[in-house]
């Protein structure tokens, strides 16, 4: 096991709204500090994940220009989760989850995630209020844990499953940009969703929930994020790396973090501790933010 860089080089960045970035960093460590308060009072686990987990071992807290938080509970954390948060959690702050957009009736992806009531991530618009208001915070996701088979077959048919019902459900969005995909990714999107206008929103979320716990009641040996984008659900992490919980530090705070937080890297980035490009170390989500106090 590694241990978390204690030297910090000085790391070279574009030039771009530093304010924003601020704005959503402090808020995202908000909404972190709350769920990592409610999760130790009530036994629950989670673990820091993708560029949050990275940004502990490799800067002790945020990538320098990352501009939010990521977070993963396995199918047992997040339903005690579940459950606990809504009466737990500030008042700014509110649990939302995939299938409670325009009452269960559009979609967005199959992420729950907590947002922060005070603050605003773009200028009002139609696709802002196709989801009533509650994608124009700033908010932190919770990525699901699921086992999934020992057999290489299954678990390729499982994850290619989480695939279709992801370009299903992809027909209930506000709207679908087509300019996003190329070739043959283009035709499987626009097959797949023209197929999801027949199929009923709540059928699509029960499928999707079926076939990400089905091994759950087996102890496998591998997981994976079963709620990730299609793009993503390749990742495999095994039991041991995630079920085991440490702690690192991130901006000062000691937070819960998976044992095998090395072998979990290795898989999502490979040579995690290798700076990106300069030109690539950009924000994804700062965009012209308010925060309402």
């Amino acid at each position: 096991m590694i241990e978390q860089k204690e030297d910090q080089e000085e790391i070279m960045i574009p030039d771009y709204d530093k304010e924003n970035l601020k704005k959503a960093q402090d808020i995202s460590l908000k909404i972190l500090l709350e769920v990592d308060r409610i999760c130790r009072e009530n036994g629950i686990k989670y673990i820091m994940d993708s560029g949050t987990l990275l940004g502990a071992v490799r800067h002790k807290g945020f990538i320098p220009w990352d501009d939010d938080i990521d977070i993963a509970m396995t199918r047992e954390n997040f339903e005690r989760f579940k459950k606990t948060a809504p009466s737990a959690l500030l008042p700014e702050m509110e649990l939302v989850l995939p299938d409670e957009y325009r009452n269960g009736k559009a979609f967005y992806d199959f992420t729950p995630r907590i947002i922060y009531l005070k603050s605003r991530r773009h200028s009002n618009s139609d696709e802002m209020r196709f989801y009533d208001g509650k994608l124009n915070h700033l908010w932190v996701d919770i990525f699901i844990l699921d086992n999934i088979s020992d057999s290489a077959i299954l678990d390729k048919l499982t994850r290619f499953k989480q695939k279709v019902i992801y370009g299903f459900a992809m027909s209930k969005r506000c709207k679908l940009d087509m300019s996003k995909y190329n070739g043959i990714d283009r035709l499987k999107v626009s097959v797949l969703a023209s197929i999801g206008k027949f199929v009923n929103i709540r059928s699509i979320f029960r499928m999707q929930e079926a076939l990400s716990v089905k091994y759950n009641s087996a102890k496998t040996k591998n997981m994976y994020y079963s709620n990730y984008q299609p793009d993503y659900l390749h990742d495999t992490v095994k039991r041991e790396w995630s079920e085991e919980i440490t702690e690192l530090s991130f901006e000062g705070h000691m937070l819960m973090a998976p044992a095998g937080y090395d072998e979990v890297l290795k898989e999502i980035y490979g040579d995690y501790m290798q700076l990106p490009p300069i030109e690539s170390r950009v924000p994804s989500h700062s965009d012209d933010i308010e925060v309402f106090d």
